[in-house]
């Protein structure tokens, strides 16, 4: 491993940057010449510190009102459709849609604090890439479990008690089944992050970021809903369950999502961005 600058002075640094740094809008590789990953495993204090620092704060206040506006918007819409009639093939669409463009608008709105992860898979599989630390990444879970929440107890409020619907698998379907299907569904969502946001090499791309991610999490929706409900995500799933009280199928948005997200971090964040060459040395960070 080649170490350009000593950990004590990677936290000074950072100290004086704000937090999105760390995110995967901005990842370490565009900061620092070599790879976050890198640093000596005896020296963590200063990733620790990192998560503790004052301008991560905001980050975890960011990624609560981000997941709190998503999660409104897509189970109000679910909840919509079904008190005007029930679901269709147009209700789906609808549901899709409505879920691709509150994404579109959650990420875009947190991106410059947090990196817009709203999503407790999207934060795991970028923490085994490297883009985050691991202290950090749990802040950002409590952060977006508790925006779900609060956003399934205020949408059962404003719709008078109406029942708040949670993701379960489809008649015919067992539990593995619908681990499977949101393995790879979620597992299309972090690869389209990791390609278009914390790859260093995606250029001009990062721009486009937010509406991406917001397509791809619609189209898995369509492919997926009749079967698993196409979660991806276990905030999505887990304030609904608390909300309405039933954890009986809970378990599937956990498990299906983290693994999906956990492998694309391995694949993409470990092995491909792990092979790139190391950035030159620049004097400005030594």
């Amino acid at each position: 491993m080649r170490f350009i600058v000593d950990d004590f002075k990677i936290f000074q640094h950072l100290s004086s940057l704000h937090l999105h740094y760390l995110t995967p809008t901005r990842p370490l590789p565009e900061i620092f010449p070599y790879r976050y990953s890198n640093l000596k495993w005896e020296k963590v204090s200063c990733r620790i510190q990192i998560s503790f620092h004052f301008p991560a704060h905001w980050s975890y206040v960011a990624e609560f009102i981000a997941t709190l506006l998503f999660v409104f918007a897509g189970v109000g819409s679910a909840i919509a459709y079904g008190k005007l009639t029930a679901l269709d093939p147009a209700g789906l669409v609808a549901i899709a849609i409505a879920h691709a463009f509150a994404l579109f608008v959650g990420v875009s709105m947190a991106a410059n604090i947090s990196g817009g992860h709203l999503n407790p898979a999207v934060t795991f599989g970028l923490a085994v890439g490297g883009n985050i630390t691991i202290i950090t990444g749990l802040f950002y879970w409590i952060a977006q479990l508790l925006g779900s929440i609060v956003a399934c107890f205020q949408l059962q409020f404003v719709t008078g008690g109406l029942a708040v619907p949670t993701h379960g698998v489809a008649d015919g379907m067992n539990g593995l089944q619908g681990v499977v299907m949101e393995i790879i569904i979620t597992f299309a969502l972090v690869y389209t992050v990791y390609a278009i946001a914390a790859d260093p090499k995606k250029g001009s791309l990062g721009t486009i970021a937010p509406i991406a991610i917001g397509f791809i999490v619609g189209a898995n929706i369509l492919a997926a809903g009749p079967f698993s409900g196409g979660s991806m995500n276990p905030a999505r799933s887990f304030g609904n369950a608390v909300v309405s009280g039933d954890f009986s199928q809970n378990w599937i948005y956990w498990v299906g999502p983290l693994i999906g997200g956990g492998l694309v971090g391995f694949i993409y964040g470990d092995v491909f961005i792990g092979s790139y060459e190391a950035l030159p040395a620049s004097e400005d960070y030594a």
